[in-house]
């Protein structure tokens, strides 16, 4: 079984911003030379969550609007973390809501998506570089 690793890096402008990321996964799946297997993606940052869905705006507006009314960014006094000095107690809870990482199997050299379905990274606490794993295991 061979195996392969490598780390995706982001840097968001703003507070909160979702990437497609599918051609950067399907980059490291060529390179890696896996044929059957299955392939990890994982935000390494504990405000920021990688999930699968429909590369649609609209869609994508709706999370960002649903994600606000259930956990709001303000009043940053709302959130016992933001007491230590943080101020993103939302982009926790948010990042809980939406996910850590995705397991795509890999077939014929392939991610095996469903229809519409690609690979989004999605941050909740911007405006630094953050990054994601991708562990492709396989034959």
């Amino acid at each position: 079984m061979k195996s392969y690793r490598k780390e995706l890096w982001f840097q968001i402008p703003g507070l909160r911003g979702i990437v497609n990321i599918t051609p950067e996964v399907n980059d490291c799946l060529r390179e890696s030379g896996i044929r059957e297997g299955l392939c990890l993606v994982n935000a390494m940052n504990i405000t920021a969550s990688v999930f699968i869905n429909d590369d649609e705006p609209g869609l994508h507006q709706d999370y960002d609007d649903w994600l606000e009314q259930l956990a709001p960014h303000e009043p940053l006094s709302h959130y016992r973390h933001n007491r230590t000095g943080e101020d993103n107690g939302d982009a926790h809870l948010k990042r809980t809501i939406m996910g850590r990482e995705v397991v795509v199997a890999v077939t014929n050299g392939k991610l095996d998506f469903g229809t519409w379905e690609q690979i989004f990274y999605y941050e909740f606490d911007g405006l630094r570089r953050k990054h994601v794993l991708v562990k492709i295991i396989g034959e």
